[in-house]
């Protein structure tokens, strides 16, 4: 199915985006790159100390942190915080890797000399800081500055090493970061433009989807510890970015998941929508005012941003979850690919919010993008799944529209056809009696030879009567008088007129009547209509055949089957049986059953021919049944 092939070759591209990054990221040889075990920390209260003064500190007043320990709370009153390590001798070119990096602002010195300055315009919160050193590699003290507001310091591990190896380990290790990223803001924009060429009702659900993907990839981009290697300064505007994306992301979702599975109980999902997306207007109102007044109001900004923001991801995240869960188990097919994608999202980002929370906002989230791109990709095959459904509703639409015309041009065609008929046969059927009634007493009259021309004559009008009779009976199916009438009793009439003509032809006719079935309708068109049909299994009949007529009750419909094993029809004569004037043999007229299809849709019924040459046909009439009130 093309709809599948297309949802299965986005999951597989987007996995290669998501998946090659790790693997290179993962080729990771250590070499020569060294790892600090530990490292001396001291609380600067002053904040303008030299760095000639911090190398004069006695060593007793260094504390000593070990590496991969939580970094200490400062004392109240500190500004800034130094930090001495002590560089092992490594070769030419060094530099120093430092895996998370918190504070305004770094500052590094070797020899009493400035090697490193961020400038103050950073604000690390978490990220990698690759610092390259002046010089050989000989062994020395690294002192590093270090200032913030409410947090500062290092943690993780510091590589000393090759600068060119600790850039590629470092470029590695981040870049999927904005590889996959990047590969959102980029389907995004595609989808974006696509919507300008879909149908109205598709827009709405692919616009919400367009903003989702469109700010999963802004996160990704902006919250990439890589980002402050390739790009210096900037953090107000790489924060700002992140925020927006934020504040449009949880509205979002929120209306997409409305829009797939509607306003849930009582409006609830409506309403956390209204409120988240009240929630984020008001954040971006408080952005723009703080940004106005030079950002005096950056610990307001800050608490609804990062903490109740991260309080109501939560919140939002575990509901659409147990609902999406509720859907699926009522069997909706796109809450079981929802459910799939977001139950990894979400179980993945709720546990590094509540870590990120409960180690006192110093875990760097790190898992929640892999989850992003899972579920995006299911977000991708709910919509891929839509398109699918509603083109199979264009294209059922269009076979119903054919449908639909072929029987109106039927229906014109036969409107016609009956009113000539009708017209024709009333002319045409008196100066014929008149005719016949003139040959029969020149008849009476004439030598043995010449009466045997004028029987033929006789014969041959007969015949033409009774072709105007079939004439009159299709172009007025109707029946003046109309009863309820037992189908098993008309069609044992029936068989017991076409038994010795069945006979003839080396063929029997077997009954399988089901008693009490009542139709309503004139039985004299009744039994004509199946006369038709019999003598037409007679005359396809040939040794050894086989006739049998079956008739039952389902629900409210009398079903009758004529079924033969004569020499059947090819799936062309099949689709041209009841036009006007065809038929499948050599002096037919094909009035016959055109006769038949108008007392069966005269009568409220239908009727259907399934058949394969050389091995018979079954016509299978279905009419209303009927009681006696």
């Amino acid at each position: 199915m093309p709809s599948t092939q297309t949802a299965a070759a986005i999951i597989m591209l987007l996995l290669a985006i998501a998946v090659i990054p790790v693997g290179i990221a993962m080729e990771w040889d250590k070499h020569e790159e060294l790892t600090i075990p530990a490292w001396g920390l001291k609380w600067d209260k002053a904040a303008g100390t030299t760095i000639e003064e911090a190398a004069a500190w006695p060593a007793g007043e260094w504390a000593v942190i070990g590496a991969g320990t939580a970094r200490p709370h400062p004392p109240s009153g500190t500004a800034a915080a130094w930090l001495r390590l002590a560089l092992p001798r490594t070769g030419g070119n060094p530099a120093v890797l430092i895996d998370q990096v918190y504070g305004d602002g770094l500052k590094a010195y070797m020899d009493n000399r400035l090697v490193y300055d961020s400038s103050g315009d950073t604000e690390y919160s978490g990220s990698k800081v690759l610092i390259p050193l002046s010089g050989h590699g000989g062994a020395r003290e690294l002192y590093l500055w270090n200032a913030g507001v409410k947090e500062f310091g290092i943690e993780g591990e510091v590589k000393v090493g090759s600068y060119n190896r600790l850039l590629s380990y470092y470029v590695k290790q981040d870049l999927a970061d904005l590889i996959v990223g990047a590969a959102m803001i980029f389907m995004g924009g595609a989808l974006l433009v696509c919507l300008f060429f879909m149908s109205p009702s598709l827009v709405s659900g692919s616009l919400y989807l367009v903003l989702v993907i469109l700010s999963f990839g802004v996160l990704l981009i902006t919250y990439s510890p890589y980002l402050t290697l390739i790009v210096s300064g900037g953090g107000r505007l790489r924060e700002t970015l992140f925020d927006l994306a934020l504040f449009t992301l949880l509205p979002s979702i929120l209306f997409y998941f409305e829009h797939v599975f509607g306003p849930g109980w009582r409006r609830l999902t409506a309403r956390i929508r209204r409120f988240q997306l009240l929630f984020s207007l008001i954040c971006l109102g408080l952005l723009v005012l703080n940004a106005a007044l030079s950002f005096r109001l950056d610990a307001l900004y800050s608490f609804l941003t990062v903490d109740v923001i991260g309080v109501l991801i939560i919140g939002v995240l575990l509901y659409l979850l147990c609902l999406s869960l509720a859907y699926t188990r009522r069997g909706n097919p796109d809450a079981t690919l929802f459910s799939i994608g977001f139950s990894v999202f979400a179980l993945l980002s709720v546990s590094e919010m509540v870590r990120y929370y409960l180690s006192g906002e110093r875990y760097h989230l790190y898992w929640w993008k892999w989850g992003m791109v899972v579920f995006v990709i299911s977000l991708i095959v709910i919509l891929g799944r839509r398109f699918a459904s509603n083109h199979n509703k264009v294209v059922e639409y269009s076979r119903e529209l054919e449908k639909f015309n072929n029987e109106l041009q039927r229906s014109d065609k036969m409107e016609i056809i009956s009113e000539l008929a009708a017209s024709v046969a009333h002319e045409v059927r008196n100066p014929l009696q008149v005719t016949r009634g003139f040959l029969q007493i020149l008849g009476e009259r004439s030598g043995s030879k010449e009466k045997d021309y004028l029987r033929m004559a006789m014969e041959e009008l007969d015949r033409a009567s009774v072709i105007i009779t079939d004439f009159l009976t299709f172009a007025k199916p109707g029946v003046d008088t109309v009863e309820v009438f037992g189908v098993s009793a008309e069609l044992k009439h029936v068989s017991g007129i076409l038994v010795p003509l069945a006979n003839l032809q080396g063929g029997a006719i077997e009954l399988r009547l089901q008693e009490a079935l009542q139709v309503k309708g004139s039985p004299a068109k009744f039994k004509q209509a199946f006369i038709n049909l019999i003598k037409n299994s007679i005359e396809s009949l040939q040794e050894e055949g086989r006739i049998v007529i079956t008739a039952w009750k389902t629900g409210d419909t009398v079903i009758i089957s004529v079924k033969d094993n004569g020499e059947g029809m090819r799936v062309s004569e099949l689709a041209r049986l009841g036009e006007p004037y065809y038929s499948n043999k050599t002096k037919g007229t094909g009035l016959g059953l055109m006769v038949t299809f108008r007392i069966i849709e005269a009568m409220g019924g239908s009727i259907e021919f399934q058949s394969r040459k050389g091995e018979g046909t079954e016509v299978i009439v279905k009419l209303p049944a009927s009681v006696n009130k």
